[in-house]
């Protein structure tokens, strides 16, 4: 169930004399202005205690500003016939290899063209845990990254999948291809991460409230300046593969948030002209195995490299070989 969000702020001597609206689009810069006018007018917004009204009023030092946000209504989702890789599917629950370029459920400003859009068109539809949005989802990949997934069609096998997950019961192994050549062949990365002290957008390990995080890495193969790894979380933290190799200086190659890098002119052209094609950050969930919630079945699934990822790897190879 989606909930409004309450904020308190105080009006500092430098914020003195700024409109209510401008003081609000510096404190929500995701929301459109013409919203905030919009949740001022409807009354969400008081000022020293009154009900402000006026987007126009302006502000005064050390005046307590409480905003209430009320909750969007929750999208309808609507089905999608995405082309899908289905690897496996049964009754209870489907395993799918996600491409890249899609995400996993609708969102903020991304109402469809997602896996649940795709998905709740098929025999059985999928479980109501998680509806509206959410319905059969029990865990996530980023839109960018790759790999084997499964999605819940019971309520029954939704609640299980999720306990196992919880758990961290789940084998998960994925590949990276990252900048850099690692000192180590294998390790344990243990770094706890939470929201970066300097933009809330991203996760860190700078940050004032941590969760514990842990990722055990091998090094399949290095290619002089590039290493292909694979990777088991121990933890299930947003974006931990991809902040956990940043933080030991081998960022995920084609990410551009944690890791952005440009290519060196050194490298032989087919290198290069296929990382400059590469706008995604190249990590893939291979494998991913768990106990059936019915059966009780021990499942294990694999999904090969996608393409892109595959051609530079492989060119990379050719490279090395010369």
């Amino acid at each position: 169930m989606l909930e409004e969000n309450v904020q308190t702020y105080t009006v500092t001597d430098e914020e003195v004399g700024t409109r209510l609206d401008i003081f609000l689009t510096w404190k929500f810069p995701d929301i459109t202005r013409s919203r905030l006018k919009t949740i001022i007018t409807d009354g969400h917004v008081s000022v020293a205690d009154r009900v402000a009204g006026k987007a126009g009023r302006l502000l005064k030092g050390g005046e307590r500003v409480v905003v209430v946000v009320p909750a969007p209504p929750p999208p309808e989702l609507s089905y999608d016939p995405i082309d899908l890789d289905i690897i496996y599917e049964d009754d209870d629950l489907i395993v799918v290899n996600k491409g890249p370029a899609i995400a996993v459920h609708p969102g903020a400003g991304r109402p469809d063209g997602t896996l649940v859009n795709a998905l709740i068109g098929r025999p059985g539809g999928l479980s109501s845990v998680g509806a509206p949005i959410r319905p059969g989802v029990v865990h996530r990949l980023d839109m960018d990254t790759t790999g084997v997934m499964v999605v819940a069609k019971t309520d029954i096998c939704h609640d299980n999948l999720a306990a196992q997950f919880k758990e961290h019961t789940p084998l998960r192994r994925y590949v990276a291809l990252v900048w850099g050549t690692f000192k180590a062949k294998s390790g344990r990365i243990d770094a706890p991460l939470g929201r970066d002290v300097a933009d809330r957008k991203k996760i860190s390990t700078r940050s004032k409230k941590t969760r514990k995080a842990a990722t055990v890495f091998k090094v399949i193969k290095s290619f002089g300046g590039f290493s292909l790894v694979e990777l088991s979380p121990e933890t299930g933290r947003t974006h931990q593969i991809r902040v956990h190799l940043t933080s030991i200086n081998h960022p995920v190659v084609g990410d551009q948030v944690y890791g952005t890098r440009v290519p060196h002119q050194g490298l032989d052209k087919p290198v290069f002209d296929s990382l400059k094609r590469i706008k995604r950050q190249l990590l893939h969930a291979a494998t991913l195995g768990f106990t059936h919630p019915v059966t009780g079945e021990f499942m294990e699934f694999t999904a090969p490299m996608p393409p892109d990822m595959a051609e530079l790897v492989g060119r990379l190879e050719a490279s090395a070989n010369r």
